[in-house]
């Protein structure tokens, strides 16, 4: 069955509580992602100070307040409306400027070729469309502008720690059930000819895998249920780091082109 999304719209703050289900994200993956960005703009000789950044499927703000911080003007796009108040109450407590703005990847109330960057991490795997999602990431931006991406590899292994480990098996499960559909997980192959038909040419792209080995990431999801750890907690000890092995997570750059003819797509 499709990927569940309905977990977005749990009353209560998920994404910034110590407690909240998704606040591992911060923890575990902005580590990693950051670095990856870092190494992107540092490779092609970018600045992010006062570039235009859109967060798709920016949820709570978890990534979005990040990039704010490297001096981006950020706007933030989601379909929940109840993830986006609790992204605006926390950016406003924090005292960032972030632009938030409720619609979907396959719609974005964007104009054309209006950002410099887009990013769209944890995202791919839940969208309905994703042929849509890329095309509409294609036209939001300028030409040069950079596609930044992280998204879920459809593997045996991807299928034994997001599935069974994280969601389906009792003793260490910590996300809802069908949180993730492993039919919608994504190949880079796959990922990368959907780009190319919307005019986003790949750059390249890095695993993420876990700094724990699997034996202590099983303890520490054992800890998590006993409660002897918070979700915060568990993402700090189960840190992703950048990998050359990409069979469960990876994460990536591609570049918008111009035509040909010069037409902008």
């Amino acid at each position: 069955m499709p990927a569940d999304n309905t977990i977005y719209d749990w009353p209560g703050d998920i994404w910034w509580s110590v407690e909240g289900p998704l606040s591992a994200i911060r923890t575990a993956l902005n580590p990693g992602r950051l670095e990856y960005f870092g190494r992107v703009f540092a490779d092609l000789g970018m600045r992010p100070r006062g570039k235009t950044v859109l967060d798709i499927g920016c949820g709570g703000g978890l990534l979005a307040e990040e990039l704010a911080r490297l001096g981006c003007h950020v706007t933030g796009v989601d379909p929940s409306a109840h993830s986006l108040v609790i992204a605006r109450e926390h950016a406003a407590s924090e005292g960032l400027v972030i632009e938030y703005l409720c619609g979907s990847g396959e719609a974005l109330p964007i104009p054309d070729a209006s950002f410099d960057i887009a990013c769209c991490c944890d995202v791919l795997e839940h969208v309905g469309d994703l042929e849509r999602v890329i095309s509409e990431t294609g036209r939001v931006l300028r030409p040069g502008g950079l596609y930044l991406y992280e998204t879920i590899n459809r593997t045996f292994l991807s299928h034994l720690v997001l599935i069974k480990l994280f969601q389906e098996w009792r003793w260490t499960r910590l996300m809802p059930p069908h949180l993730h559909d492993r039919d919608q997980f994504i190949k880079p192959t796959e990922l990368i000819e959907v780009m190319g038909r919307h005019g986003l040419r790949n750059l390249g792209y890095a695993g993420l895998m876990p700094r724990a080995n699997p034996l202590t990431l099983t303890l520490l999801l054992l800890q998590l249920k006993r409660g002897q750890l918070t979700q915060l907690e568990l993402g700090r000890r189960a840190v992703l780091k950048l990998s050359r092995d990409s069979s469960i997570l990876y994460i990536g750059v591609a570049i918008k082109d111009a035509a040909p003819d010069g037409i902008q797509r």
